[in-house]
């Protein structure tokens, strides 16, 4: 199936930074939110980082203003939005119950070719499916932040996603330069599952007092070649977002190895969730 205009709903940071590797790699991208001033927010942000990619050499003057020309707004209304979408990908927050009230939307209003993918890093993507009404055409599409730099895309696929469905997000994510996977519906992926044991573990050496968050890090990008440490990649990701996922996968898969440290507990309820926050296992301006 043929691809030119795909929608992403949830302009934050993951959203918009989708909408800009789709509008770079030749996609309509169109970005939606509920929250009033995101969207404008989102595309400032692309916009700038396709100014600064210019800056650096990395992106072709000409290819940015393209970019450029091809973001923009969604209709107001989401129904209204995706029905022009021939793919769209959802990145609202880690919700079940947010991911499921936009996929039931999502099936109401988009078109019967219309690929429908979740961001989604660990929640189960054949129940946010079925709230669609179409299962088939639902596929998870699991970027990595920063969008634009990260060329992993991992492909969930569930017992009802048709082949059709996942053959066109794998053309859309090659298309965005990304190397593509794809693992089956289950806890956590494959990604997620194994970012999150490391992670922990991190966070619980911070806790013993065996190593300071710079030189664990260190530890792991000179001595395992890791682009990022995981304290530094745990600020970025967001400290609420990956207590989440642990106390999910540590429900579902009742497996203490992904049960909170009491540390993570702490620094979320203090408001040091990472960058986003300004402060976290390091402080960021």
């Amino acid at each position: 199936m043929s691809v030119e205009r795909i929608l992403v709903v949830g302009a934050g940071t993951m959203g918009h930074g989708i909408a800009q590797v789709a509008a770079l790699a030749g996609f309509e991208a169109r970005l939606y939110d509920v929250v009033p001033g995101a969207v404008e927010r989102g595309l400032a942000a692309a916009t700038a980082a396709l100014l600064k990619g210019v800056e650096k050499g990395k992106v072709e003057p000409a290819a940015a203003d393209a970019a450029r020309a091809r973001l923009g707004p969604a209709a107001p209304d989401l129904e209204a939005a995706a029905r022009e979408a021939d793919l769209v990908v959802e990145a609202v927050p880690e919700r079940l119950d947010l991911k499921r009230e936009v996929f039931a939307a999502l099936g109401r209003a988009a078109p019967a070719h219309a690929v429908l993918a979740t961001n989604t890093s660990s929640l189960p993507v054949t129940e946010i499916a079925a709230a669609s009404g179409r299962p088939a055409r639902v596929v998870g599409m699991h970027f990595f932040n920063p969008v634009p730099l990260m060329a992993l895309l991992e492909l969930v696929r569930t017992t009802h996603t048709a082949a059709e469905a996942l053959d066109t997000a794998r053309a859309v994510g090659e298309r965005m330069g990304k190397t593509v996977i794809v693992v089956r519906d289950s806890p956590g992926f494959a990604t997620s599952r194994l970012g999150l044991v490391l992670g922990l573990e991190a966070i619980r050496m911070v806790e013993e007092g065996v190593a300071s968050p710079a030189d664990i890090d260190t530890a792991m990008e000179l001595g395992y070649r890791h682009p990022m440490g995981p304290l530094r990649l745990t600020d970025l990701v967001g400290l609420d977002v990956r207590l989440g996922i642990a106390e999910h996968l540590a429900r579902v898969l009742d497996d203490r190895r992904f049960e909170p440290p009491a540390l993570l507990r702490e620094m979320v309820a203090q408001g040091r969730l990472g960058r986003k926050s300004g402060a976290g296992f390091y402080t960021w301006t």
